[in-house]
């Protein structure tokens, strides 16, 4: 049957106060250019809800408004803000034979006796939405994040429209839970005043002091790039990066979380140690290999994330937890990572290609640092090495003892791969964690061939300052 009225929501949304008479109104729209149209309205819990008018006629392309109005209720809703026991049906059906101008014919009960005797009607079916401020400071009490998001998503200007008294009694209750940075964040998003006061301050500080925040981790929790950016140009002597809240977690590690990745980006970019493990052992890799995202364990690898880290709690990896989650992508990604290092230590330049063709990262690294290039390197694979260093390889890359590349490949007397290193920019005076230069390496280990070709390069023939170190405690 042809549609005869249609409402403009499809909930009847009941500003709920414990306690009180409570009243919603419902627009109908007739779709008929026409005749008129009566309207019946009927519910499934009638001992709750009366209706003014309980029916009615609308002219054609006109509209008529009805009133919901909830009695005062002892208790509150069992379920909000969605009531599946509460329900509201609008009969509708054309009624040419009666005038919108004659008292008549537009009585209620002229209208219920007509509809009485009508077989067919055109129903328009109506949910109930229990709202408002009561109803959603008790769901942040309760700490219930599905009932705080429902209500807001119903009532969008709830938060905005709060006195600032109210928006600052709400802080003070959400910062006090459990949850308490997932439902102050929910509520700012949503529209709570950020400039809210409190008495210890502002609505940041209210929310945030328990927890052991900085301005920084705020900062990183609300996808601010632009004030990660100032505070870290404010304070660069202090390189407050890493700082930690109580659970141990820097501001890298919410961005993350909360998949941010330009906030991350920034942090990592300013110096932020993309490795950092909170309290539980979990770094920000792992973080983001548990939530799937591809895009950010894409750029911590980048950026040097140590994919091999395990948590504290379960000892797994970042790739542990994907394979757990069935995170495909990442999967590949870090699966990837590892075949880059094998066809490394093979030199098999053809897979090799074709891993990082498929965008493998060569930034990859195992549990001692070790990159492609320093296997390569160490296994004098002097090709690889220069297809590495071509697809932007870092020459200066350093393994857990501050090895680099040169370093290995002076190591393992490989005279040819330190030539395509040194020819590639190589630094040839830098230095391990204990002092040793690619020089001073070659001469312990009697690579007479590799020494005059450092020498030749500019290398320094300062030895380490731990000289009293046997040689392979300095190498």
């Amino acid at each position: 049957m042809e549609k005869l009225a249609e409402v403009s929501e499809p909930e009847v949304r009941i500003d709920f106060v414990l306690g009180s008479k409570c009243r919603a109104n419902v627009r109908l729209r007739s779709l008929s250019g026409t005749s008129p149209v009566a309207f019946k309205v009927q519910t499934s819990s009638p001992h709750k809800f009366l209706v003014n008018p309980p029916s009615g006629l609308i002219e054609p392309l006109s509209y008529a408004t009805f009133q919901v109005i909830l009695k005062p209720q002892s208790q509150l809703p069992q379920t909000f803000p969605r009531s599946p026991s509460d329900r509201f049906l609008v009969k509708t059906a054309l009624a040419p034979e009666f005038s919108t101008n004659s008292p008549e014919s537009t009585h209620p009960e002229s209208i219920n006796s007509w509809f009485n005797h009508r077989d067919s009607t055109h129903d328009v079916k109506l949910k109930v939405a229990f709202v408002g401020p009561f109803l959603l400071r008790h769901a942040v009490t309760n700490g219930d994040l599905n009932a705080v998001r429902n209500i807001i998503k119903r009532q969008r200007s709830i938060l905005p429209e709060l006195t600032t008294r109210e928006a600052e009694s709400l802080v003070r209750v959400a910062a006090e839970l459990e949850n308490s940075e997932d439902m102050v964040r929910l509520l700012v998003e949503a529209g709570l005043r950020a400039n809210a006061r409190t008495r210890s301050g502002d609505v940041s500080e209210a929310a945030w002091v328990s927890k052991g925040w900085t301005g920084l981790h705020v900062a990183a929790a609300f996808d601010r790039t632009g004030e990660i950016s100032s505070l870290v140009m404010e304070s660069e002597e202090q390189k407050p990066l890493d700082c930690r809240d109580k659970e141990g977690r820097t501001p890298l590690h919410l961005a993350v979380s909360n998949g941010y990745e330009r906030c991350a980006r920034v942090l990592v970019g300013a110096g932020a140690d993309v490795n950092a493990r909170s309290k539980d052992g979990r770094t920000a890799l792992y973080r983001a290999a548990a939530a799937g995202d591809r895009r950010m364990v894409e750029m911590l690898i980048e950026f040097g994330a140590d994919p091999t880290i395990g948590s504290i709690d379960c000892g797994r990896s970042a790739l542990d937890v994907a394979r757990d989650k069935g995170h495909k992508e990442v999967i590949e990604i870090l699966e990837r990572g590892e075949a880059v290092l094998d066809a490394a230590r093979r030199g098999d330049l053809k897979h090799l290609q074709l891993l990082l063709d498929q965008d493998a990262s060569v930034s990859f690294h195992d549990q001692y640092g070790l990159t492609a290039l320093h296997i390569a390197a160490i296994k004098g694979h002097k090709d690889a090495v220069m297809m590495l260093a071509e697809l932007g390889s870092d020459l200066e890359c350093r393994d857990n003892e501050e090895h680099t590349p040169l370093h290995l490949a002076v190591e393992g007397g490989h005279v040819e791969t330190v030539e395509v290193l040194i020819n590639r920019g190589a630094n040839v005076n830098s230095r391990s964690n204990k002092g040793a230069t690619p020089l001073y390496a070659a001469r312990a280990m009697g690579y007479d061939d590799i020494t005059q070709l450092l020498v030749e390069r500019g290398a320094s023939s300062s030895l380490p300052s731990t000289s009293s170190s046997s040689l392979s405690s300095i190498l």
